[in-house]
This record gives C-alpha cells, sequence and structure tokens, in this order.
C-alpha cells in the first residue's frame, strides 16, 4: 500500500515532469493533449484521465513551463493545440531530477 501511493505521488500527481520530458524527446519539441496522453502510457505505463492531463497542461501553460500554438482548424473542426516546454519548464525538470537523485542518494547511501 505505501509503495502504491508512493508510485502515484511521483507518477499521476507529477505529470508535469514526465510531460516536460515527453516534449524534449519529441522530434518536433511539441505534441498536442491527446499525443501526450498516449505517449504517457506508452513510454511510462502511466493512464491518466483524460481531464486530468488537459487540466495539467494548462496549469503548466499558466505556470509558464510550457507554451502551446493552435493549428488545423477548418471545416468544423477545432484547431489542435500544440504544446512545447519553455526554458523556464526544461530548467525546473532538471531541478526536479536532481531533487530525486539527491533523495535517492540520501535514502539508499547515507549511512
Amino acid at each position: 500500500m505505501a509503495f502504491e501511493r508512493l508510485r502515484r505521488y511521483l507518477t499521476v500527481e507529477n505529470l508535469w515532469m514526465y510531460i516536460i520530458s515527453l516534449l524534449m524527446r519529441s522530434e518536433s519539441g511539441e505534441m498536442y493533449a491527446y499525443e501526450i496522453k498516449k505517449k504517457l502510457k506508452s513510454d511510462y505505463n502511466i493512464s491518466p484521465a483524460t481531464v486530468t492531463v488537459y487540466s495539467v497542461l494548462y496549469r503548466m501553460e499558466r505556470e509558464g513551463l510550457l507554451k502551446s500554438r493552435s493549428a488545423g482548424s477548418g471545416l468544423g473542426r477545432l484547431a489542435k493545440r500544440y504544446y512545447s516546454p519553455t526554458e523556464k519548464g526544461k530548467q525546473e525538470l532538471e531541478k526536479a531530477a536532481h531533487l530525486l537523485e539527491e533523495l535517492q542518494s540520501e535514502l539508499l547511501f547515507k549511512r
């Protein structure tokens, strides 16, 4: 039970880290929300609800971690919104990764 809580906290509760990582590895450097949701499943085996992905993306954009652009509207279709990481988002991911490395080191190797 404790491990499952930790897993949820480090995955679904912190999707922002995974999303920035996906976008940084993307060939084009950008993805739309449904594409991000599919890649979360295929690359990390994380299956958040669609509404969760959208709310995290909106929050990330408000915080300046992502920027977006709309493209492809026409014939009654809504435009897709493509997201890409900002420099701030990349820096925040780097800080988060460093924190996780420090935590791992303290938990496993500190005597």
